[in-house]
């Protein structure tokens, strides 16, 4: 399928062919008829892509922070893979269309194949022949409602909501300051509140089209006939309410609203304007300021988006859904007109034309659509707890994995291109002799064709299936979400395929059972867990300094872990698990590496919100690991810290960066100049090489279950207060 697209690096605008997107539980698959053009956001977006990288740099000073502070954490060379990375991609574009039903997933009873329905997002909106769309980011269509005006649905919304934040009543007058596409909405929206509107913009065409839509009168913001207006409606009180609906940098319209506002009135920011609000005229009106957060309650929380789960209507009226459909209605029934906003209906294979038409003001408009091959509007109808470690059996049945021919490319696939798989894995890879990069497979079609264009791959795919049925792939990489990675994980081993899979191997005892039932079901104990930091030339170096252990140790880590970003998926435990359970055995990997052997218990304890934990771990001969996992530290700390003592002897490792050994000698490393080598390219060479020779993978199985269960140890040590012993299954 095609999907229009820019790369944000260099500014170019495509019309790229991806996969279709695989139709998942919980949504369905849509075939566009039409998609909206925000003439405000998108082209915000595509002139920002212009910009020179000084110039993105001064205008999202946001994200530069958190370069800065990746930089601290990980070092300059890793942070700048990651952020050319995401820089030197093709991004989507688009967030409001109306097409039919394809696909109904699993879950899914509302609609039906064949449905018209309105769709929102800029994940899953877009400007593509096809989309899928989880259930609260569509509406079905009402009968005899045009597709071309369903397609307002998404900036509808937001219009909406921002209207909602004014709480307008009969009888109020409300002042609109930016008249584009989202403040022709509002005034159309306050006039069927019975709310008397006067419209503020410099360009006398759109002020001529919002009185046409309803607006009592409309005028440049430097002109007297607003101030006029204002005080004729409201007798010289000002206007009840104010939408600041406009953009750019100038803080007039901030200005103005303090200024026509009557004493206490309200200002919603729907838009994206400056905001320096003018204390003394804000204060001596105590105005009411509000934001409207996009298209309503629901947007950014991943459970309402993603996964489905509605709120009670009871305690949350109007969601993101319940406005979209109403939207719908109010266009059905006349209530609101957008026709008169369309400007141009562009085919969809004219779509970079069209960009470019708007960005070098060619085409002056309102609102702009796209017309999708086939699809015109007369087409579409409308006591301490013990923990069993399994026990690990493989079939009766397996033979060794045979070596390859030495010139034989190991083929592999990668099930999942996110961050860390862009950033950390594959740039090792592409680069690595006897590796063929065969197929790419992702949930969301553009992923696919950016990891396919970047690195190489043969194909890029959303079909799994096919993946794990081609005989020819020997290895696949599961870098997905780590709810998925212990049913990937099975399926692949079953498939007969080597699978390297990234930390967490599995999230609950039940998930780890089902990966090592298919190891005994298929034979197949080629796995590997990304438990890199055992493969770290520094930490191997200072291992080998250490020298042989006669006696007990005893280990003490700090992961100077910090808080995630609001929003960020690691946070949705109910579906994720922890945060520690999602990397902790990072660590206890690594601290049984160290002491050479599996823990036998564990304890862990967590100050109050559960926020830092303490996890001690026992070991056979009695040696001992404390990991101190938190998150309220400092962010300038160093991310990890290590500290082995036995023997009279001192390991000391300092974030990945120098290390040291003191006994009888004391040695040293020098400081690494360049990136914090976290073994990942070392642990990959070794699973590369398994592969290739058909001889051991670099972990034994036993011991990734054994950390596996310890991590998930951690957990049931917190609930029950006391320590978990790891009794090995027989």
């Amino acid at each position: 399928m095609r999907q229009v697209v820019q790369n944000y690096k260099s500014g170019e605008l495509a019309v790229l062919d991806v996969p279709v997107p695989g139709c998942k539980a919980g949504g369905v698959l849509v075939r566009s008829a039409y998609s909206l053009i925000s003439t405000g956001t998108e082209l915000m977006k595509v002139s920002e892509a212009g910009m020179s990288m000084l110039r993105k740099a001064r205008s999202r000073p946001d994200q530069v922070a958190k370069v800065m502070q990746s930089v601290a954490t990980n070092g300059v060379p890793a942070t700048y893979r990651k952020v050319m990375g995401k820089l030197d991609s093709y991004t989507p574009l688009g967030y409001s269309l109306c097409g039919v039903v394809e696909q109904v997933g699993p879950g899914v009873d509302d609609v039906k194949v064949g449905d018209l329905v309105a769709c929102a997002g800029n994940e899953h909106a877009l400007h593509a022949e096809l989309n899928w769309v989880p259930k609260n980011l569509y509406a079905r269509v009402p009968d005899g409602l045009a597709p071309r005006h369903a397609a307002f649905g998404t900036v509808g919304s937001i219009a909406m909501q921002g209207v909602r934040r004014g709480e307008p009543q009969l009888g109020e007058v409300a002042l609109v300051i930016g008249l584009g596409l989202i403040g022709q909405l509002v005034v159309q929206l306050l006039t069927a509140s019975g709310v008397r509107v006067i419209g503020v913009d410099p360009d006398p065409v759109r002020c001529e089209l919002a009185e046409r839509l309803g607006a009592a009168a409309c005028g440049d913001p430097a002109s007297a006939a607003v101030e006029a207006s204002v005080a004729e409606l409201t007798g010289g009180l000002g206007v009840d309410q104010v939408y600041l609906a406009a953009g750019g940098g100038s803080n007039q319209p901030v200005e103005l609203a303090a200024q026509l506002s009557r004493d206490r009135g309200r200002v919603v920011d729907i838009g994206k304007c400056r905001l320096d609000l003018p204390w003394n005229a804000y204060y001596e009106k105590e105005l009411d300021v509000r934001f409207s957060r996009s298209y309503g309650p629901g947007r950014y929380d991943p459970e309402y988006e993603l996964e489905g789960r509605d709120y009670p209507i009871g305690y949350v009226r109007w969601t993101e859904r319940r406005n979209l459909a109403c939207f719908l209605d109010l266009l059905s029934r006349g209530s609101v007109d957008v026709e008169p906003l369309v400007s141009h209906i562009a085919d969809f294979d004219d779509a970079v034309e069209t960009y470019q038409s708007l960005k070098d003001g060619d085409l002056k408009a309102v609102a702009v659509l796209f017309r999708y091959p086939g699809h015109p509007d007369q087409a579409v109808e409308a006591e301490a707890p013990v923990v069993a470690v399994p026990a690990v059996k493989r079939g009766s049945g397996r033979a060794s994995t045979p070596a390859r021919a030495a010139k034989t490319p190991v083929r592999l696939a990668f099930v999942g291109a996110g961050n860390y798989a862009t950033s950390m894995l594959l740039p090792h890879l592409a680069q690595r002799d006897g590796v063929e990069l065969s197929t790419v497979v992702t949930t969301t079609a553009l992923s696919a064709a950016n990891a396919q264009r970047k690195f190489g791959f043969a194909e890029a795919t959303t079909d799994l299936d096919a993946v794990l049925g081609d005989k020819s792939i020997d290895a696949v990489f599961v870098v997905t979400r780590h709810s998925s990675h212990a049913e990937l994980t099975r399926r692949a081993l079953l498939a007969g395929k080597a699978v390297f899979v990234e930390k967490p191997l599995a999230l609950t005892e039940d998930e780890l059972a089902g990966v090592l039932a298919a190891v005994e079901k298929s034979g197949n104990d080629r796995l590997q867990v990304g438990f890199n930091r055992r493969f770290a030339p520094l930490l191997n170096e200072a291992r080998k300094r250490f020298g042989a252990r006669t006696g007990p140790a005893s280990l003490r880590y700090l992961v100077n872990a910090g808080r995630l970003q609001h929003g960020s998926w690691y946070l949705q435990q109910g579906t994720e698990g922890s945060r520690f359970a999602g990397e902790g055995g990072h660590f206890i990997d690594t601290a049984s590496w160290l002491l050479e052997a599996d823990p036998v218990s564990v304890y862990a304890v967590a100050t109050s919100g559960n926020e830092d934990l303490q996890v001690v771990l026992r070991y056979p001969d009695g040696s001992t690991a404390t990991i101190s996992y938190v998150t309220t530290g400092a962010p300038g700390f160093p991310k990890e810290t290590l500290d082995l003592v036995a023997d009279g002897k001192v390991l000391r490792l300092d974030d990945f960066v120098r290390a040291s050994v003191y006994g009888r000698k004391r040695w040293v490393s020098s400081r690494l100049p360049k990136a914090r080598d976290k073994g990942q390219s070392a642990e990959l060479a070794a699973f590369i090489k398994a592969v290739r020779t058909g001889g051991p993978m670099p972990v034994p199985l036993e011991s990734l279950v054994a950390t596996t269960s310890a991590t998930l140890a951690v957990q049931a040590g917190l609930i029950g207060g006391a320590p978990v012993t790891l009794a090995r299954a027989r």
